[in-house]
């Protein structure tokens, strides 16, 4: 992705001088104007719940052709400020890359599908005509990560204000300046272009206890929830109706007759991204014995750099420790971090320029079964595709989220595909293909909802469906 999609060498040359100008200007919440003068961004709440659903009338009943040309600019904004936007998440979370970020600004802008997503459905026959619409549920509750704030945020909005509802967002509390300076300039183009105040609204402090007000107020009639466990559960018991996007852990299976230099290619620039905190990055890899070797001499061969087995016990003890109750956590002085920071750690030095990092590894290795977002991939060896199928399956925990293959055998594909039962399956390539957008085809989204099943979210997951029967009526034919 990192070569077809923009030029890196340009890509640099942008982010190097958006770092110099921004960092003399300012960044971050020196730069903010205060709250009252953020639009859509609110003390409280409850008031932030107010605006949005006094502006879902007015907005519903807003022409298609100023909708669409709402989000038109709100597509200019994410374009003409994409190195601002990802120097600004970067500064204020430290998860990733800027470089990467810049491309997830973009791939959001062009490929969030819009209203084209909502097009009717007509049937005309014997006994009538009947014709169904996408209508608007009325305000939407969204949380969004801190892993990539901004595209989650454009995504969401695009995607739940196509039908007709406004949205209210409960932000990541790790992402929220840049969340609320983000917002500000969207309200701005949605007024500027024709649309009401407050289409989109949020609180300026996102706490749990907000969040749960949210959840539980009566205005709210959906919620589109992308979380942790823990939140995802919180909006389940809110009663309403949930668009979830789930946890993942990744498995990419690799057998013997898999092309390896592409196989190895495609999972660092998969593994890589971002430093691997897009939720369908591959987080483990099980690879078949008879090519268990070659695979790993391709991954080294192609700029990923090998741990040795001192290196990833003395990275895991950092990285993992277990709670009062057993339970695995993840420090998050790793999380996103880029790979010469987890090989330091380990007691290594590598250069920035490195994507990844990896090493032999067991089943039950913590990197295996953690879904642990950074730039390392634990290579698990398999005596066949029949073990590698079912450890695969075991160490992506049921979620349903994504997996990744590379083999060149039909059958093989066939079987993991069914066994594995994600929202995404993706056969020979990285796993950024699977969210359509630059990198592959088909519709895109930052929402998977593997939980509730829509999969890869649009705007009509966000829609009511509504049918208009005329009986025996209105025959043009």
């Amino acid at each position: 992705m990192r070569g077809s999609v923009i030029d890196q060498q340009t890509v640099n040359e942008i982010v190097n001088t958006v770092v110099a100008r921004l960092r003399t200007e300012g960044v971050g919440g020196a730069s903010l104007r205060p709250v009252q003068t953020l639009w859509g961004v609110y003390d409280r709440v409850e008031d932030a719940i107010a605006a949005a659903r006094e502006a879902q009338p007015a907005w519903a009943s807003t022409s298609k052709a100023v909708k669409e040309r709402v989000i038109n600019a709100l597509r200019e904004v994410m374009h003409s400020r994409a190195e601002e936007f990802a120097l600004r998440e970067w500064e204020e979370t430290g998860l990733g890359r800027v470089e990467d970020k810049v491309v997830k600004v973009h791939n959001a802008a062009r490929a969030t599908p819009g209203l084209e997503d909502l097009e009717p459905r007509v049937w005309n026959g014997d006994k009538g005509l009947v014709v169904e619409e996408y209508a608007p549920f009325g305000v939407v509750a969204a949380v969004t990560p801190s892993t990539h704030p901004i595209p989650v945020l454009f995504n969401s909005l695009v995607i739940i204000i196509a039908s007709g509802n406004t949205v209210v967002f409960n932000v990541h509390p790790a992402a929220k300046r840049v969340s609320a300076y983000t917002l500000d300039l969207f309200n701005r183009a949605i007024r500027e272009n024709g649309g009401p105040q407050n289409v989109a609204t949020m609180a300026a402090e996102p706490t749990i206890e907000g969040a749960a007000t949210l959840f539980r107020d009566r205005s709210i009639r959906l919620i589109a929830a992308t979380g942790g466990p823990g939140l995802v559960k919180a909006a389940f018991a809110s009663g309403k109706k949930v668009v979830a996007a789930g946890p993942g852990n990744p498995p990419v299976l690799v057998d013997e007759t898999a092309d390896l230099d592409r196989a190895a290619r495609n999972i660092i620039d998969g593994a890589g991204f971002d430093n691997n905190i897009l939720c369908v990055a591959e987080k483990e890899a099980f690879v078949v014995d008879a090519v268990y070797r070659p695979f790993l001499d391709a991954l080294a061969r192609h700029g990923a750099v090998r741990l040795t087995k001192e290196q990833i016990e003395i990275l895991a003890a950092k990285v993992f420790s277990k709670d009062d109750q057993g339970r695995m956590q993840t420090s998050r002085d790793f999380v996103g971090k880029n790979p010469s920071v987890l090989a330091r750690a380990a007691g290594v030095n590598v250069p920035d320029s490195v994507r990844l990092l990896f090493g032999e590894a067991e089943f039950d290795c913590p990197f295996v079964q953690e879904e642990q977002m950074m730039p390392y991939l634990p290579v698990v060896r398999v005596r066949d595709v029949n073990e590698g199928i079912a450890l695969a399956f075991k160490a992506e925990h049921g979620y349903g989220h994504t997996a990744m293959i590379h083999s060149n055998n039909l059958d093989t594909i066939t079987r993991y595909g069914k066994t594995m039962n994600t929202s995404i399956v993706v056969v020979n390539g990285s796993s950024l293909a699977g969210l359509g957008g630059m990198a592959g085809e088909g519709t895109f989204s930052h929402t998977l909802s593997s939980p509730t099943g829509e999969g890869v979210c649009t705007p009509r997951h966000f829609a009511r469906t509504r049918r208009l029967s005329f009986g025996g009526t209105l025959h043009i034919v």
